[in-house]
């Protein structure tokens, strides 16, 4: 079989592939294109040709070189993103471009099974993963939801609770600070950079294939969820929420109206991405809906017999600092800094 190393940006064998198998979200142009616009990481995608020079199979990756060292990562700050293979021939061909690399390997799996067969990959941890079907009436999806939830989207509509999608960046920008301040106040996490939804908004919502929701509450913003389009599939990227503002249960209300959206625009599926397994009030959530369940599996290939002693040191450091810049005391505006500082170490 022949391979071929391609921008999955730009070139149009990635183009072709992706278009005609089974991809997500994560396997798109202006995905890979958010990463590298946000991070300055060069992509890129291995693929293999039929006979009549068409693409059959292919893997996009990153190579990540920083103070952890060298790796490959399939793809950084993704969901998931399967090998797109149709069969085990095909896994080992493209895989065996990058052993050879000696670099340790990073690949999280929902749809395709392979990688998880292969011997010199071990399974780092699990996630689950939920999606709703939209292909069955309006009704029949509001029937399939939980009680709570149609309570809480009730009690939203009677608060005077009413959503519409966001108009300009300057919205965006109130979005992102809601969502810094969950992830600081509430998880004690940094957040991704300011940029990162910047390239978001230009890559999927100018190009149409993307919308921000807003719950609004008077004339003040009180939640948002970020969705992305794909093909078939409408994803669940991003949500945030004003905590003193949550007895009106916005988040319901929200996905109710994206579920709307996603009706309207045709799309077959509604994908409400990962939730760390000990996340159990956001799986819980997501279960709701109504939706299906299945597992990512992360998978690491270690060829040098796993972390140095110094990279594990490195690590811990990277957890204290962490602590650190989402000490409740820190000014949100250095914890924002300290995201587009040290979020691209975590991957």
């Amino acid at each position: 079989m022949k391979v071929v190393c391609v921008d999955p940006r730009t070139g149009p064998l990635w183009r072709s592939l992706v278009e005609k198998t089974e991809s997500s979200v994560f396997h798109s142009p202006s995905w890979i294109r958010v990463l590298t616009d946000t991070y300055g990481w060069e992509a890129s995608a291995y693929v293999i040709l039929d006979d009549a020079g068409e693409p059959r199979a292919g893997l996009p990756f990153c190579r990540i070189t920083d103070m952890f060292g060298e790796r490959i990562v399939a793809l950084p700050f993704s969901d998931y993103c399967d090998p797109l293979i149709p069969d085990a021939e095909s896994w080992r061909v493209l895989i065996d471009k990058l052993l050879p690399e000696h670099r340790p390997i990073n690949l999280r799996c929902l749809h395709n099974d392979v990688p998880l067969t292969d011997e010199r990959f071990s399974l780092a941890k699990q996630a689950k993963w939920h999606r709703l079907d939209l292909r069955p009436e309006l009704d029949a999806l509001w029937r399939v939801m939980h009680d709570s939830t149609h309570r809480a989207i009730r009690k939203s509509e009677r608060e005077g609770l009413t959503v519409r999608v966001a108009e300009s960046e300057q919205e965006l920008r109130t979005f992102f600070e809601m969502h810094l301040k969950v992830r600081k106040y509430k998880y004690g996490l940094l957040a991704q950079p300011y940029s990162f939804f910047q390239n978001i908004w230009r890559h999927f919502v100018d190009a149409q294939h993307g919308f921000l929701l807003l719950a609004i509450h008077g004339d003040k913003i009180v939640a948002g969820d970020f969705f992305l389009e794909w093909k078939d599939t409408l994803y669940y990227k991003f949500n945030a929420s004003l905590p003193d503002d949550l007895s009106h249960r916005p988040n319901d209300l929200l996905i109710w109206e994206g579920i709307k959206q996603g009706k309207n625009r045709g799309l077959a599926f509604l994908d409400f991405g990962l939730s760390d397994i000990d996340q159990e009030g956001l799986v819980r959530y997501k279960r709701k809906f109504g939706t299906e369940e299945k597992t990512i599996s992360f998978l690491r290939h270690e060829p040098n017999g796993g972390p140095t002693p110094a990279e594990r040191e490195m690590r811990g450091l990277l957890g204290r600092m962490t602590s650190r810049f989402t000490d409740h005391m820190v000014p949100d505006p250095v914890t924002e800094r300290a995201g587009e500082d040290l979020y691209r170490l975590f991957t």
